[in-house]
């Protein structure tokens, strides 16, 4: 039975990578990186990981808050504080080595993908936009038009400079992330040179496990989306 475990990974900065990881009990088809939400690695994480290695992909979320020593974060206070601190260049620095980890598992980069949900979503983008991969996957990703912090990018900024086909899943009933502003994101990533899609759900709200029927149809199309371009 696939089970998740964690390890931890020296960085060139001096800190400790913690690493939440899952293999497949099948052959491996390729590896996903899986960035966490705003409240850090939590049972949904963990479930999420264990869902794509169950599909056959070798899996690892990297603890984005892991320079403050935290895992998971509890008060939405708190929650938009780290958020806040969150540097493209250290969320870059260790998705770079979630993707090395990949690779020295004998993963290429062509089958690679990212998948976030909620902050993870908006990172998957930035690194999506900034790495060559072979898939990309966006759940609820905030900062489409204002970043969420001063040193990350907005969304539409680095939409057209994604590398890889990018798949993006938003309810339109998502506070913070009006219909409008999933609009402008179509059309930015709409001008990148790679396959993309915006898939959003009229009644659902950022957490579409509040409607069966939902995420079933998010689950179908992001393991979809990984089956056609991570080959």
């Amino acid at each position: 039975m696939t089970e998740t475990r964690t390890e931890t990974l020296p960085l060139v900065d001096g800190s400790e990578l913690r690493l939440t990881v899952a293999e497949p009990d099948s052959p491996v088809r390729g590896g996903i990186v899986v960035l966490h939400e705003a409240r850090g690695v939590t049972d949904a994480v963990r479930e999420l990981v264990l869902g794509l290695a169950s599909e056959g992909w070798l899996v690892v979320a990297p603890h984005l808050y892991h320079r403050e020593g935290t895992d998971e974060v509890a008060g939405d206070e708190d929650v938009r504080d780290r958020v806040s601190r969150l540097s493209g260049e250290s969320v870059l620095a260790d998705s770079d080595a979630a993707f090395s980890w990949l690779a020295e598992r004998g993963v290429t980069s062509d089958r690679m993908g990212v998948i976030g949900f909620d902050l993870g979503g908006s990172v998957a983008l930035v690194v999506a936009a900034s790495r060559s991969l072979g898939a990309a996957v966006t759940v609820s990703g905030a900062g489409i038009t204002a970043p969420l912090s001063d040193s990350l990018p907005s969304l539409v900024e680095v939409a057209p400079e994604l590398t890889c086909p990018w798949l993006g899943l938003y309810g339109e009933r998502t506070e913070g992330i009006p219909p409008q502003e999933v609009e402008k994101l179509r059309d930015a990533v709409g001008a990148a040179q790679v396959a993309s899609d915006v898939v959003t759900y009229p009644d659902a709200s950022y957490r579409f496990d509040a409607d069966p029927a939902v995420a079933e149809d998010a689950w179908i199309r992001t393991l979809n989306w990984f089956d056609s371009h991570l080959r």
